[in-house]
């Protein structure tokens, strides 16, 4: 017995997009790379240790003069030498610039999260439409299927009614060219469902399987347009991402000020001389140096860095203002679109009980000859556009709903009670944040 296929729901082809997409996986791989430039940043508070090891072999050659022979015999004597010293050098102060530069990379990071949150509601959104344009065109397809069922049935009425005289073979031929074009359009309504597929492998990762009409969401949608707006403006997370990019700026003028105060490095270092020459003493030696770097002019360029990164930062602060007026443009758009897709299904569905209707009549009065073929003809056509427009609309309500929910930036697995695990950023950022060494990646590589 053949095993029945299980029906996919919008909200699993949700879960899966969220868990299988590989765009996403990338983002979130690009947020682990974030995480790594916090313990980089932080290697400005740690010592630096370095260790030389040197070896020179040596050939002295030494001629011996003597009055008594002509010849000068040539005296060789070969001999090594070595040392080996450690050098530890750690930054005492730095004018602040390691201290901004964390706090610099950690804005990054709470960045990097909020950028990976609105790549999550948009992949989530992009699983909804592309679950729900798969629906629309099943339906057009099977809905064309039947257009083309009863334009067989009318061709073959109108040659039956030609056979006993009460038909003429013009009828005959405005059914069969409407036919041809039922048949036509049916072929380009299945070249599309095709397309509708492919897309939804690409951003679920899985084939669809018992695809059925979804409705509108209904979880996390807002009361009004207003309520949508004050939601969207204080939670979507392109605006805290442009925020914490502020922040980061701002650490990075203050870095970039610090090069111009004085450092001090202090330096230790231990060395061990050898040799096996005879008469050569072996050596040891051990340092401590503290340095007092103040930097007076650097050719100009710490004052452009300065000015350049202010100029950094007040593009991060207009960037606020943008995301800003990004998100409250998308929402009155997207609650603009969910209210006339609604009041359009409205619509359509009384035009469907309507044109269906008046094909019913058209066809009653064609018996008995009150009405022609092409009456009949242009009837159906009614019902057909009728059909797809409803179809479209009742899509376009579903999208214009998660797109709303999106907007707002409430589109996430906890809101719409998603079956699968929540990625968690924290945990990475906080296995590696403080790592002193190390070259594997948490996940073994």
């Amino acid at each position: 017995m053949p095993h029945a296929v299980s029906a996919e729901t919008i909200s699993n082809a949700m879960a899966k997009a969220y868990q299988n997409n590989p765009e996403l996986n990338a983002v979130r791989a690009g947020l682990r790379a974030t995480d790594e430039g916090v313990p980089i940043a932080k290697s400005g508070y740690r010592p630096q240790i370095s260790a030389n090891v040197q070896g020179t072999a040596t050939r002295l050659g030494t001629e011996r003069l003597s009055r008594f022979y002509p010849a000068t015999p040539l005296v060789q004597e070969d001999f090594a030498t070595g040392s080996a010293s450690i050098t530890i050098t750690q930054q005492i102060f730095d004018g602040f610039q390691t201290l901004n530069n964390v706090r610099a990379a950690e804005a990054n990071v709470f960045s990097s999260r909020e950028t990976l949150k609105a790549n999550e509601i948009s992949i989530l959104l992009a699983a909804a439409q592309s679950y729900a344009n798969i629906a629309r065109d099943q339906r057009i397809v099977a809905i064309r299927k039947q257009n083309l069922a009863f334009l067989k049935e009318q061709l073959s009425a109108a040659k039956s009614r030609l056979d006993v005289g009460e038909g003429t073979r013009t009828d005959v031929s405005q059914a069969e060219a409407e036919l041809a074009g039922a048949q036509a359009i049916l072929v380009n309504a299945v070249a599309q469902l095709k397309q509708s597929e492919a897309v939804y492998v690409q951003i679920v990762g899985d084939a669809p399987k018992g695809i059925k009409q979804p409705a509108p969401a209904s979880k996390a949608l807002p009361k009004s347009l207003d309520q949508a707006v004050a939601t969207g403006l204080r939670e979507h997370p392109s605006i805290a991402a442009a925020q914490y990019n502020v922040d980061a700026a701002g650490y990075r003028v203050k870095s970039a000020e610090g090069t111009m105060l004085p450092g001090v490095v202090v330096q230790g270092s231990v060395s061990r001389n050898t040799t096996d020459r005879d008469g050569s003493p072996e050596t040891s030696s051990a340092s401590i140096t503290a340095r007092l770097e103040i930097p007076l002019y650097q050719g100009g360029a710490e004052y452009g860095q300065i000015r350049q990164a202010k100029e950094r930062m007040g593009q991060q602060r207009i960037m606020v203002d943008t995301a800003r007026l990004e998100v409250q443009q998308t929402i009155i758009t997207a609650h603009a679109q969910l209210e006339a897709a609604l009041a359009t299904t409205v619509a359509n569905k009384s035009q469907v009980s309507a044109a269906n209707e008046a094909l019913a009549g058209v066809i009653e009065e064609r018996k008995v000859g009150q009405r022609t073929t092409l009456d009949v003809l242009d009837a159906q056509q009614s019902v057909l556009v009728a059909e797809e427009s409803l179809v479209t609309s009742q899509r376009n309500a579903v999208v214009a709903s998660y797109s709303l929910i999106a907007a707002m930036g409430r589109l996430t697995i906890k809101s719409q009670g998603l079956q699968v695990v929540e990625y968690r950023a924290e945990e990475h950022y906080e296995a590696v944040k403080d790592k002193w060494f190390g070259l594997r990646t948490i996940d073994g590589r």
